[in-house]
């Protein structure tokens, strides 16, 4: 069974081979993610072109860090008891029994004594004691270990101007070098931010920007920064320290309903599965965290850890797969609200709801919307249409950037789109059924919907059994 909820996997080390990546594919992975804090840019690259030769039709997204703190490499971790001091220091040369590096080297310059610091998207608390030089002296609210590239957190202060960084910008480079579908981009706090990003990006449409809501400045800009952008993740790790614990469930909720109104997919990740990293099944508890982002309307769950270093990386696709199949078959069955379509305010949004109102009252089993730049495929899928939409477009780029909306398989056309006409529409629907994406007994909705930008309105819905157009047109297989 196919969802319409899409999972997103975290590739690691011991998953980056063709047979693993086929596992986690037939269990279920939609969208593949690349975590840039992690390993380096020529492992990636190698993983690149793995994923990229296992199936050319699955995106590929690159988390980079943006303005995230974390600890650098390091050979073993600091161990500390309650009330004993471990050093940050920012000058990444320094080594000490007690001390481990940081990644931004003016953190020093925003902590003062009383402060409070997370690390490890939370578990951790410690308080600066003094701060002296690069060096940052922390005493520790509880027994643990910090070890390398694990978060650090320090809500509430402000630091600095820069929003880009020559770190930002070599990732940025490096995803449009090797032709990758998304970056995910960390503590976006304004369409600023966004923006700065597509002018490093420039003229091209790729990568996709998906922005990272992960602290109060982001979660107050959240309308705007939506606007911007792509698509959004809520890393509820970073979240619910920079904001309350107690609230992330709430603001996970916010944040999914403003995105619907402005027809933007939504990825919720962070500990979903948790348990699955050492365990192989899920806690009740992570069962029901999944099924509420499912009924909130997210298009995607994220699995991080439990794919990219979990024992059981397969078992955890299979297991959210299943989780969510559940969990739509309620939404579907009327026992809840569900999605709540967004506001009809322009014409195409009324034709997109149109086709909804069709798919809900005719026996419709698949909805097939020939749309190059994917304005179709967002409008559809973001009014929680039950029946699968197939996305077609003429630019393969394009069509696998597709399969982040709920709902919707992105297909691409060998031919070209005609510019003036809906010509192609019959070429693209001999296309489908000679793939078998289509077959002779369904009864298939089809759109074609130019950007309401483009100047090219064209407003195309029909219906037809598909074996009444293949005999009516002489298709042969």
């Amino acid at each position: 069974m196919t969802t319409r909820t899409r999972i997103v996997a975290t590739i690691g080390p011991q998953n980056a081979n063709a047979d693993s990546l086929k596992e986690l594919l037939e269990a279920g992975m939609n969208i593949a993610r690349l975590n840039g804090s992690h390993n380096t840019l020529k492992w990636h690259e190698e993983t690149i072109k793995q994923i990229q030769e296992t199936s050319a039709n699955t995106p590929i997204l690159l988390d980079i860090p943006g303005r995230k703190i974390r600890t650098v490499l390091t050979d073993k971790p600091l161990i500390f008891k309650r009330d004993g001091l471990i050093i940050l220091t920012t000058d990444v040369k320094r080594t000490g029994s007690n001390m481990i590096a940081v990644s931004f080297d003016k953190l020093h310059e925003f902590l003062n004594p009383g402060q409070v610091v997370f690390a490890d998207d939370g578990t951790l608390r410690f308080e600066v004691e003094k701060v002296s030089g690069p060096e940052i002296t922390l005493r520790a609210s509880m027994d643990g270990q910090l070890g390398s590239r694990k978060g650090i957190n320090v809500p509430g202060v402000d630091l600095g101007p820069v929003l880009v960084s020559e770190k930002d910008r070599t990732m940025i480079n490096f995803a449009k070098e090797n032709k990758l579908d998304f970056i995910g981009l960390s503590f976006v706090e304004s369409a600023k931010h966004v923006q700065l990003i597509r002018d490093v990006i420039g003229p091209s449409d790729y990568p996709k920007i998906i922005s990272k809501i992960e602290n109060q400045i982001g979660y107050v800009n959240m309308q705007e920064i939506i606007e911007a952008s792509d698509a959004i993740m809520i890393d509820r790790g970073d979240l619910s320290v920079e904001t309350d614990l107690e609230t992330v469930a709430l603001r996970q909720k916010m944040i999914i309903q403003t995105a619907q109104k402005l027809s933007k997919p939504v990825i919720v990740a962070t500990e979903m599965l948790n348990s699955m990293i050492v365990n192989s099944f899920p806690s009740k508890a992570e069962v029901s965290d999944v099924t509420n982002a499912v009924i909130d309307g997210c298009a995607a769950t994220m699995l991080s850890g439990e794919t990219a270093v979990g024992s059981f990386p397969v078992e955890s696709v299979r297991a959210m797969r299943k989780i969510i199949e559940n969990a739509e078959l309620f939404v579907s069955s009327g026992l809840i609200a569900g999605l709540k379509p967004p506001d009809v305010k322009k014409p195409e949004d009324a034709t997109a709801k149109a086709i909804a109102l069709i798919c809900e009252s005719a026996a419709i089993d698949k909805v097939v919307a020939v749309t190059r730049s994917g304005f179709a495929a967002r409008a559809l899928s973001s009014l929680a249409i039950k029946c699968p939409i197939i996305a077609v477009s003429d630019v393969l780029a394009n069509s696998k950037s597709f399969n982040i909306y709920a709902g919707v398989t992105g297909v691409v056309f060998p031919g070209e789109f005609s510019t003036t006409s809906v010509s192609h529409v019959s070429a693209v629907l001999k296309y489908l059924w000679q793939q078998n994406l289509i077959t002779d007994d369904e009864q298939i909705l089809v759109t074609a919907l130019a950007y309401p930008t483009s100047g090219k309105r064209m407003n195309l819905i029909e219906t037809h059994l598909v074996g009444d157009l293949a005999r009516s047109l002489a298709w042969k297989a």
